[in-house]
């Protein structure tokens, strides 16, 4: 129990830290380069992350406004309505 309890921790870690490596900042930790098609993606999934993260470090948007432009744009607002699964715009019937 205590092996399984201790996996768990160092898993929610691992994950805080991989999601909050990757959030869209300020101008003043931006990257050289603008960002592009697959961060655009990576923004998209973890916007809610950034949005309660942003409410306490106000640096954190959950949009880079430093992109390389359209493909930013359709990639990040597709991982919206995405979520984390496949595109899920119809409901499966219950049966």
């Amino acid at each position: 129990m205590l092996k399984k309890k201790l996996h768990l921790l160092v898993l929610f870690a691992f994950l805080t830290i991989t999601i909050s490596s990757c959030m869209p900042g300020s101008e003043a930790i931006q990257e050289k380069k603008p960002v592009g098609f697959f961060m655009g993606v990576w923004h998209g999934w973890i916007a809610p992350v950034s949005l309660v993260v942003g409410l306490f470090n106000p640096p954190i948007k959950i949009y880079e406004p430093d992109n390389t432009g359209w493909w930013y744009d359709f990639d990040f607002y597709i991982a919206i309505i995405s979520g984390f699964g496949g595109i899920s715009l119809s409901r499966r019937k219950k049966k």
